[in-house]
């Protein structure tokens, strides 16, 4: 209920969020930069989800075929404003539009069998309604974006909390990297990684996330 009872007071401070499907060439998508118990990576782990996988808060998140176990990954995503290569990070939020609050939906079980055998993760994270986006802020909102709180619940009971102070790899950095490897285009989309406290979800379950004070959101996930 907080959630939803936020929801509604930040709307009318939310501008119109873009079509990211339309404007989103890339979905760019950073593993492991939240503490997990493990070492911390030596550089970001990036991954790829392609524009097909985007819905927005009016469409519900599918369980995808075969998925034994699916999960939710609550994230803030930079959406980048100009084109960017071999950019510095002193430099970065010059190529940053503003932000957006997603879900990387991943296929665990799915993901699980990949990791075992050696392959990409591209297949657990890249199916229909897996990239589930809302709102856009723009980054004069949000001086600092480090300085953020992501929440996540399903049915109403808390699963992730997290301050975005906690990343491995900050946003410059993060765009500095992955700028040496490809040109981020504007509408592109960086999700920085997901926070401890990641669970399974079911049909009938209602997903409530938030980024403190700016955007929150409910989607329901479907069969």
């Amino acid at each position: 209920m907080r959630l939803a009872r936020l929801a509604s007071e930040v709307v009318q401070r939310t501008k119109p969020a873009p079509d990211y499907r339309q404007i989103s060439k890339k979905v760019i998508c950073i593993g492991r930069n939240y503490n997990d118990g493990k070492a911390p990576p030596t550089q970001p782990i990036v991954f790829m989800k392609p524009s097909s996988s985007i819905i927005s808060n009016k469409s519900s998140i599918r369980v995808p075929e075969g998925c034994g176990k699916l999960v939710h990954e609550v994230e803030l995503g930079v959406v980048i404003g100009k084109p960017a290569r071999f950019v510095k990070r002193e430099d970065a939020y010059n190529h940053v539009a503003g932000y957006t609050l997603a879900l990387d939906m991943t296929a665990r079980d799915i993901l699980d069998k990949l990791i075992e055998n050696g392959h990409p993760w591209f297949l657990a994270k890249s199916f229909d309604t897996g990239c589930a986006l809302h709102g856009f802020i723009d980054k004069s909102e949000i001086p600092d974006p480090h300085k953020l709180e992501l929440q996540c619940s399903v049915n109403g009971e808390p699963r992730q909390c997290e301050r975005t102070s906690e990343m491995f790899f900050d946003i410059p950095t993060l765009i500095e990297f992955t700028s040496q490897f490809m040109t981020l285009e504007p509408g592109d989309l960086i999700l920085t990684g997901t926070p401890a406290g990641v669970s399974a979800c079911k049909p009938g379950d209602r997903i409530d996330a938030s980024i403190s004070g700016h955007l929150a959101t409910t989607f329901n996930v479907i069969a």
